[in-house]
């Protein structure tokens, strides 16, 4: 039985047997003796991108994993990482630091900021996630979304690549379609300030699928 840790675009967490190519956290939001999400849906404002494989280091999924012996923090794992940008998680700073700091100038950038701190970027992020209460924002087909934001249309989350949208699943990503073919308009499921960050040159991590 598969644990509920993948994460949608959306930001939601489901419990799908699919694998990811990277993990990442909330915070603690697990119970360890269960191995079940408790009642909340992130403990932190910092919501992160990690690398699955990181110095040979091994860890427990949705166990004990803290040197005290608690829970440490939930691994919650994504399809690439343009599906976690979409949920409005960002970078590691510890694991991928020189992503984080290619992210964090991108982010500086679009918003009209010579440098950002991480808790910055956390609070900007965190008005604006759909899984923490943020506003949706309309899209259309004359909207120049770069490659990597995700936008959702007839219920269904979509990543736009060269010019076209690529439909989401679990699994990875089905065959573009023409804007056109799903409809004018849009909501966008990206955070504004992470769409900013493509945009100011930041090139998320696509899965292998997206390609086909």
């Amino acid at each position: 039985m598969p644990l509920q840790n993948r994460v949608t675009p959306f930001g939601t967490i489901e419990a799908v047997s699919a694998r990811g190519l990277f993990t990442g956290n909330r915070g603690v939001i697990h119970d360890p003796e269960t191995k079940r999400l408790l009642g909340r849906r992130w403990s932190t404002k910092a919501w992160i991108i990690c690398e699955c494989d990181f110095q040979g280091r091994h860890r427990e999924v949705m166990g004990r994993n803290s040197p005290n012996g608690t829970a440490g923090w939930t691994e919650l794992f994504f399809l690439d990482e343009v599906t976690a940008l979409a949920a409005g998680h960002r970078p590691c700073f510890y694991c991928r630091r020189n992503r984080a700091q290619a992210f964090a100038r991108a982010f500086a950038e679009g918003q009209g900021r010579a440098q950002i701190s991480a808790p910055d970027m956390d609070a900007i992020l965190h008005k604006q996630r759909r899984a923490s209460g943020g506003t949706t924002i309309a899209a259309s087909e004359g909207d120049a979304l770069p490659d990597g934001a995700m936008v959702e249309a007839q219920g269904r989350a979509f990543a736009v690549r060269r010019g076209k949208l690529l439909p989401w699943d679990f699994a990875g990503y089905g065959q573009s379609r023409p804007l056109r073919e799903v409809g004018a308009r849009f909501s966008l499921i990206t955070p504004p300030a992470t769409v900013a960050a493509m945009r100011a040159g930041y090139l998320p991590v696509w899965h292998p699928s997206s390609a086909s």
